[in-house]
């Protein structure tokens, strides 16, 4: 006796060897033996033999159509395997017609619903419809994905990839046939999808390609200020007195943001005043307001090589900004100090400053150097001030315990895109104009700091303790400047922590209630999501700024380079901010110059090859 049984979902065969009522011994047709329930067993049969039969039903299911047979079939009611059987051949079915009839009624599982050993019931006609439907939708959806597959794996893009291109960069969906195909080809390939599309010819610019990553995680309403009206919020400061001052400021040549200016005045006995004066935005910008809610959203100016989306919306910086011929409101702190440099007494106000004009390093630099300074004379308009600015600076800097600081040593870099060509510049950081800037910012943010802190009006401050920079709306020491307390204050058109500060600080000289108290919650989720902010700002700059690095390689076809051991087998390319691994470079103390070839630039990636030449001569 043979048995036609299902196990774990599958039908099988064998012939008897023991039959124990509840649970058999059978033997397949391969020769193994097993034990299976007597519940399992769907038929018995003496012939033909197993493995015949189970050719001979497979044979005929594989002809019998699912279609007729749910017709057959009565809608709501459950039927047995073996009566349909009868039904359909018209008569009792011979053990090759049941087994062919269970084996298409158990592979047509839309057709029919299991319910038990040998028994099942016809799907609805509905559900029937739907599923049939569902199942043609895969079928041309697997052509579809295969048809992409064939051309993505030739580089070329699919017509319909096009409209759905930026979602399948930047926020696929993994469900669609689209990534489906991109995602096999990536793998076949050992490409990433970025990688990919760019050799099928859809990311024709790679520095977009990361621009438009950044905005659509963090700006993606856009940059602009949509229909928000700025100009009803500016302040006409007509109402301010006049500072019998002549002003300057000192910007990079592409700054528009000009938040502060100098004066210098002379006083009797060799002392001067000098004076510092901030833009002042936070008069014509209440809290509360859209334009406010607007800068608390964005949190800061963002830089990058050629670019930069702003805090405020350009009516509000081209108003509030120290430009050149213009009277401008500011908050200003004199600063006076006697021959030898030192601070006698500071006072503050708010007033309209005249600007006589906006100094640029690039111009500034020739006349203001180590050179004109070590001849004491400076031969440019504002040379006598310059020049007081620059010893006023020296002071500061020696009070705060810093006047060997190592950072003079290090290189900055100013990038100029135009045309889409870059340009790198070096500057050496410690020049005499960076320390008359940097210097007289650290003393206005650490006095008006002070002030805030005497007068006990919360203010958001940073400081520094074992290497760590730290913000807090309590004032500490900030080790790195050697100052007791520092408050960013002197920025408030590209970052709002400076906003919040300088709106206490107004309060504080006009003698009103300020907007923030220690405690305010607006506050602390303003310092808590400034920083955030900030840090993520400051990684996108830095990302693009490794871009233009490398399209800087590309563009000046560099393949061999100097370049510097920082430490073990880490070096830093020269005349670049660009920091490179090298696995094969010898054992080198620190500073070594050596020679590198660079290769395999990915823009995409931001990643790139580089490999030891030779140690070169010091």
């Amino acid at each position: 006796m043979n048995v036609f049984y299902e196990e774990e979902g599958i039908f099988k065969v064998g012939t008897i060897l023991a039959d124990n009522t509840t649970s058999l011994q059978v033997e397949a047709p391969h020769g193994k033996r097993a034990k299976i329930k007597a519940a399992s067993v769907l038929l018995r049969f003496d012939a033909p033999s197993p493995s015949e039969l189970m050719d001979i039903a497979q044979k005929m299911a594989e002809d019998l159509d699912p279609n007729f047979l749910w017709e057959c079939c009565e809608s709501e009611a459950e039927f047995a395997s073996d009566a349909l059987a009868t039904d359909y051949f018209g008569h009792i079915a011979s053990s090759e017609e049941a087994a062919a009839v269970l084996i298409r009624l158990h592979s047509a599982p839309m057709y029919f619903y299991k319910k038990g050993r040998g028994r099942y019931k016809a799907a609805p006609s509905k559900a029937l419809e739907a599923a049939l439907a569902s199942q043609e939708r895969k079928r041309l959806q697997a052509e579809q994905q295969a048809r992409y597959v064939q051309l993505l794996g030739a580089f070329a893009l699919p017509e319909e990839f096009r409209p759905s291109l930026f979602n399948l960069l930047y926020r696929p969906d993994k469900n669609t046939v689209e990534w489906k195909a991109l995602d096999a080809v990536c793998t076949s390939a050992k490409l990433s999808v970025p990688g990919l599309l760019e050799k099928c010819g859809a990311i024709p610019s790679t520095h977009d390609y990361h621009v438009n990553r950044f905005l659509l995680e963090h700006f993606p309403e856009g940059t602009d200020f949509g229909a928000l009206d700025a100009r009803g919020e500016l302040h006409d400061a007509v109402d301010l007195p006049l500072a019998d001052v002549t002003a300057f400021s000192i910007d990079d040549a592409t700054t528009t943001e000009i938040d502060d200016a100098f004066s210098v005045t002379p006083l009797t006995l060799g002392s001067f005043r000098i004076g510092i004066h901030i833009a002042v935005p936070t008069l014509g910008i209440a809290p509360g307001s859209l334009l406010d809610v607007a800068a608390a959203q964005r949190l800061s100016t963002v830089y990058l090589p050629g670019s930069k989306i702003t805090m405020l919306p350009e009516v509000v910086i081209h108003h509030y900004t120290l430009g050149e011929e213009r009277l401008c409101p500011a908050v200003s702190m004199y600063i006076d100090v006697a021959d030898d440099f030192t601070v006698i007494a500071t006072t503050s106000r708010i007033e309209r400053v005249k600007v006589a004009a906006n100094l640029r390093h690039d111009v500034l630099e020739e006349r203001f150097n180590e050179h004109t300074l070590a001849t004491g004379s400076l031969d440019h308009p504002f040379g006598k001030a310059l020049l007081a600015l620059w010893k006023f600076a020296c002071k500061m800097e020696a009070v705060r315990g810093k006047t060997n600081d190592s950072n003079n040593e290090k290189i900055d870099y100013s990038f100029h895109v135009e045309d889409d060509r870059i340009t790198i510049s070096e500057r050496r950081r410690g020049s005499p104009i960076d320390k008359v800037v940097s210097e007289l910012m650290i003393y206005v943010n650490t006095e008006w700091g002070k002030q805030l802190a005497d007068s006990g009006i919360a203010g958001i401050y940073r400081s520094q303790g074992g290497g760590k920079v730290r913000m807090g709306t309590s004032p500490a020491p900030h080790q790195g400047l050697g100052v007791s307390q520092y408050a960013w204050i002197s920025s408030p058109m590209r970052r709002y922590v400076d906003f919040i500060n300088q709106r206490q600080l107004v309060a504080l000289l006009r003698k009103e209630t300020p907007p923030y108290t220690r405690d305010s919650d607006s506050l602390r989720i303003s310092m808590r999501d400034f920083e955030a902010a900030y840090e993520v700002y400051g990684d996108f700059q830095r990302r693009m700024e490794r871009y233009w690095c490398l399209r800087w390689l590309l563009q000046e076809n560099i393949n061999t380079t100097g370049a510097q051991v920082i430490k073990e087998n880490l070096v830093k390319l020269d005349h670049l901010p660009l920091v490179a691994r090298i696995t094969s470079l010898p054992e080198l103390s620190p500073e070594t110059a050596v020679e590198v070839e660079i290769s395999q630039i990915d823009l995409l990636e931001l990643t790139f090859h580089a490999k030891f030449l030779r140690k070169l001569d010091a």
